[in-house]
């Protein structure tokens, strides 16, 4: 079963790749003759490629993003614990 999601992915990366090479071929070979349609494949295609897929979130529980969660908690806690111990006093209103 995973196998058959993982060659539909594949062919559908295959077939959107076959695409966008198609419109920019398209756009450097006849660029008299081609329209918007290819331009936006073209553009489109060519702005994913700028986006920073290196860049995931990391699962929780591993490595520095969980010590600085817990290290926020730890803080925020202590933060909460001390403001209640050491609540001033209202200031007292004049009597007029």
């Amino acid at each position: 079963m995973a196998r058959r999601g993982v060659a539909l992915g594949v062919l559908a990366a295959l077939l959107v790749a076959g695409v966008w090479w198609w419109a920019v071929l398209r756009l450097a070979l006849i660029p008299e003759r081609t329209g918007f349609v290819e331009g936006a494949v073209a553009a489109g295609g060519w702005g994913l490629s700028l986006l920073p897929v290196h860049v995931t979130a990391a699962r929780a529980g591993t490595g520095w993003v969980a010590r600085a969660s817990a290290t926020r908690a730890s803080v925020s806690r202590a933060n909460a614990a001390r403001t209640a111990v050491t609540k001033a006093a209202e200031r007292r209103r004049s009597a007029r």
